[in-house]
């Protein structure tokens, strides 16, 4: 039996693995959630699987410009990502960050400088997939977007004192220019 009548959210029973829910469905295989045995494959000419309810209606929605256009954003945020690692300055690697309270009676914390500029980098990445969701945005006016485009420069401004973990000056945060 060929199973093309067979939808996602559909309940199934397979003979072994039990009643699952469908998830996934491409022209060779059925894929099923099994509460006991996870994830599986199934495929569509496989006898033993019986349908034992009805999978959600899914209607169709025509492709249109701006979906596409949202689709096209993410694919180019996605490709605005370092492609190169970002290496921090070779002086820093393996050393330590401590922090020390004023009190000297207080434990001092020692952290990785390596997780320490891992987390610079994470924000310094967030900071420009911000700045891109905010230029594609629709709905900020052309004002509101260099209002907000003005504040993460200056976000970077504040943090340009953590440039000397970077290796490469292109790396590096830059605030904004001249007076301001």
């Amino acid at each position: 039996m060929e199973y093309y009548d067979i939808s996602i959210g559909a309940r199934v029973k397979h003979p072994s693995m039990g009643i699952g829910v469908i998830y996934d469905l491409d022209p060779r295989t059925i894929h099923v959630f099994f509460q006991e045995h996870g994830e599986q494959p199934i495929s569509r000419s496989f006898e033993g699987l019986e349908v034992i309810a009805p999978g959600a209606e899914v209607e169709k929605v025509p492709l249109d410009l701006e979906h596409v256009q949202d689709c096209l954003r993410e694919v180019l945020e996605e490709m605005q990502s370092p492609q190169r690692p970002v290496e921090m300055a070779r002086r820093y690697e393996g050393g330590i960050l401590d922090l020390r309270p004023k009190d000297a009676s207080l434990k001092s914390k020692e952290l990785p400088i390596d997780d320490f500029f891992h987390k610079i980098v994470m924000i310094r990445d967030r900071f420009r997939v911000l700045e891109q969701k905010i230029n594609a945005h629709s709905a900020l006016s052309e004002q509101d977007k260099v209002e907000l485009q003005q504040y993460i420069t200056r976000c970077y401004g504040s943090l340009t004192t953590f440039n000397i973990l970077f290796e490469d000056k292109e790396d590096h945060f830059v605030g904004q220019k001249g007076d301001g």
